[in-house]
């Protein structure tokens, strides 16, 4: 892993915790006397600042935070998060660390002692830490407001007990950070690196998430370089197509060294844990393959509620596996009690009714086994462009034909009818259809969560029952011959699974963990957290 090679050969004093503080050097490891002294030692403490960055279990587990999917294996830390009952002695799966931040910060306190052959490779050495810090700076006070904030390490624990730091002095620190590296990077970069392109597509989303749409959108427009591949939805995910031309910056995996295993998140029937499954509501969000909500297609007579999965938009198969889906050699049944995958019949089994498919629609891709894998994620890919693009205009009211393009861009390319300009003509609409775009095309990325808080909409996402796909029976008749999806007939009732409780005022920000609080007594609790 490339966390442990950080740690065993650079052997800095990594802070987690004031308590933690190391005041001496592991007797196994370097010393900075022996190290900070030739390029290839700077390439390996970049490695290790990227180790810290982001990764795939990051990206599919931060959905659970969300309306869009469910964690039931509570120690993982998510099932609090999605159903808001996180507190300071039980804070769930957080980011509330530092140790992301102290291997930034002491790779930019020491590479000034390294002899690079170019100043050129120096300064985007330097760039890419900042851009790196940059994102952790900017993720985690989002989700915890004001946040605990350094650029330099400390030396003793008495002086790692620092206060808050606004988040608005955050937020213009990470700002100008981004606008400052941006010039040092190249256009093009070795695949899981930050170039131009992944530093303004991280600006541009730090502009979208903190409300600047002006900014967002100039910052959205000067990306270049990218485009919608020539190939569907399913397809753009799949292991052969990972480096395609609509990714800006992808995590990287490689097999038998730094792989990525699926067993967490495949079915029980495909020997998973089932650990992160869709909602109802996720599912419900997919519009009919003529561009009708679930809801006017039902209105006007072309939705069965069921037989809810036939007529859809062609990325709800390729999220999500349902009833009667045809999957990995077997059709998917969830709702029959003899089945390894009905809701109560194992504890791995989904317990929503629903699998997730996004990433590993085809197992025989993975030619090892799907624990094993080279499988990379996406962080930033043009879809997020093209639909902050859409967005900004909505928001700014600027309702042309840049808008409209933006957003056919995305469902072209996923198979689905460009927007309907006469339906789609007013802020209010189009607000309503761009929120929608983003949360099915970016189901299963992590994105979700933080798109609720910004709009708002905590207590209507985020409250209320959550309950499992209706019940009934998947029968034997085929529905489509292309894919071998068979009909159901889900005629019963759901089962109620949790009830979510999101508060506003409270729940938009996570707690402070105690064990942070009971270390450093210069912190406070977030509004609502207090014991």
């Amino acid at each position: 892993m490339k966390k442990l090679l950080y740690t065993l050969l650079l052997g800095l004093p990594l802070l987690t915790g004031c308590s933690d503080f190391l005041d001496r050097y592991p007797g196994d490891a370097l010393s900075p006397s022996s190290f900070w002294k030739t390029e290839a030692d700077a390439k390996l403490a970049l490695t290790g600042c990227y180790s810290q960055f982001t990764s795939g279990w990051d990206i599919m587990y931060w959905d659970c935070a969300s309306d869009n999917a469910y964690n039931f294996h509570i120690h993982e830390g998510y099932q609090v998060l999605g159903n808001s009952s996180m507190s300071q002695s039980d804070p769930g799966a957080g980011m509330f660390g530092f140790l992301d931040i102290r291997a930034c910060n002491e790779y930019l306190e020491n590479e000034g002692t390294i002899a690079f052959a170019s100043e050129t490779t120096r300064a985007r050495y330097s760039a890419e830490v900042r851009c790196i810090r940059a994102f952790l700076y900017f993720q985690k006070s989002f989700n915890y407001g004001d946040f605990p904030f350094f650029t330099s390490n400390f030396k003793t624990p008495e002086e790692a007990k620092v206060a808050r730091t606004p988040q608005s002095e955050i937020y213009a620190f990470v700002e100008k950070e981004l606008k400052e590296s941006i010039p040092s990077l190249p256009e093009t970069a070795e695949a899981g690196r930050f170039n131009k392109g992944a530093a303004q597509a991280l600006l541009m989303r730090f502009y979208l998430y903190t409300g600047d749409h002006a900014k967002a959108l100039a910052t959205a427009k000067s990306i270049e370089g990218y485009s919608m591949p020539a190939l569907s939805f399913e397809e753009s995910f799949l292991m052969a197509n990972q480096y395609n031309s609509e990714m800006i910056l992808t995590t990287e995996s490689v097999e038998n060294n730094y792989s990525f295993d699926f067993t967490p998140f495949l079915p029980n029937s495909s020997s998973g844990w089932s650990s992160v499954v869709p909602t109802q509501s996720l599912v419900d969000a997919y519009e009919t393959a003529d561009g009708l909500t679930i809801q006017e297609a039902q209105a006007a007579g072309t939705y069965d509620p069921t037989n809810p999965y036939v007529n859809r938009d062609p990325r709800l198969r390729a999220t999500i596996i349902y009833p009667g889906q045809n999957f990995n050699g077997g059709i998917f049944d969830s709702v029959d009690p003899k089945s390894p995958d009905f809701t109560a019949s194992a504890n791995n089994a989904t317990k929503t009714g629903y699998n997730f498919k996004k990433f590993y629609s085809n197992l025989e891709q993975f030619p090892q086994n799907f624990w094993n894998t080279a499988k990379n994620f996406p962080v930033f890919r043009y879809a997020e462009v093209l639909l902050t693009i859409a967005e900004c205009k909505v928001e700014l009211n600027q309702i042309d034909n840049e808008l409209y393009d933006a957003v056919d861009q995305v469902r072209t390319r996923a198979g689905m009818p460009k927007v309907d300009r006469v339906k789609y003509a007013t802020q209010a609409k189009l607000r309503e259809l761009v929120r929608r775009e983003r949360r099915v095309e970016f189901a299963y990325e992590g994105l979700r969560r933080y798109d609720v808080i910004r709009w708002g909409i905590g207590e209507i996402a985020m409250k209320g029952e959550l309950r499992t796909c209706p019940r009934g029976e998947v029968l034997d008749e085929v529905a489509d011959p292309a894919t071998g999806d068979h009909k159901v007939n889900l005629n019963k009732a759901s089962d109620l699974i949790e009830v979510r409780k999101f508060q506003n005022g409270k729940s938009e920000l996570l707690p402070i963990p105690q064990s942070s609080l009971d270390k450093n007594e210069n912190l406070t609790q977030n509004p609502g957290y207090d014991l």
